[in-house]
């Protein structure tokens, strides 16, 4: 008596299985692929032209989580102009400057302007942080320094210091030192006309 031998047709089925979910792979790239490229021209103010900028000189690729768990990315900041402002509750200009902060903040917030404060030295809990910010009439968003953050700004040695950045995500000012109202007026006024 022979043992029976196991039909050929479940190796060609597995075969069939394989091809299956290959081509399903391969089409789920294709649509990813062709959805995520788009076909619009990148013009100054477009997401794409804020994507495209490479270098030194740009909005640094960096997720920055604000005190309340909102995210700002590159990508969600394109077509604005951002200013990145790197602060420290024990820091007596940046404590100066914050109510100039927060005045342009409301400001231009409808015009397309993003404040974003980092905390940079020091590491508040959240009540802490929650009550400094509210005690301070801080309006902006404020975002704690990940590892991330200060190495894509070279971990300023200096606070406060002030990064300005164009609706294309290039850099257009930086600055060491507190910035007051007036004078970051006269900086954000032709990159919020620029369209």
């Amino acid at each position: 008596m022979t043992a029976p031998q196991p039909p050929k047709s479940s190796s060609t089925s597995s075969k069939a299985l394989i091809g299956v979910l290959l081509a399903g792979t391969a089409g789920i790239i294709i649509f990813l692929f062709v959805h995520l490229s788009g076909s619009n021209t990148p013009t100054l103010g477009s997401k794409k032209a804020a994507a495209s900028c490479k270098g030194d000189q740009c909005l640094p690729d960096v997720s920055y989580i604000d005190s309340n768990g909102t995210a700002y990315t590159r990508q969600s900041l394109a077509g604005k102009v951002v200013v990145i402002n790197f602060w420290a509750t024990w820091c007596k200009p940046c404590l100066k400057e914050i109510p100039d902060l927060s005045k342009i903040y409301e400001k231009y917030k409808g015009r397309g302007v993003v404040v974003l404060g980092i905390l940079a030295s020091d590491n508040p809990d959240n009540s802490t942080l929650l009550n400094f910010q509210s005690d301070n009439e801080m309006t902006f968003p404020v975002v704690r320094a990940t590892s991330d953050i200060l190495i894509s700004y070279d971990y300023p040695g200096s606070l406060p210091t002030t990064f300005v950045y164009d609706r294309g995500g290039r850099q257009a000012h930086m600055q060491v030192g507190a910035l007051s109202s007036e004078r970051l007026e006269q900086i954000l006024g032709p990159l919020i006309s620029a369209n």
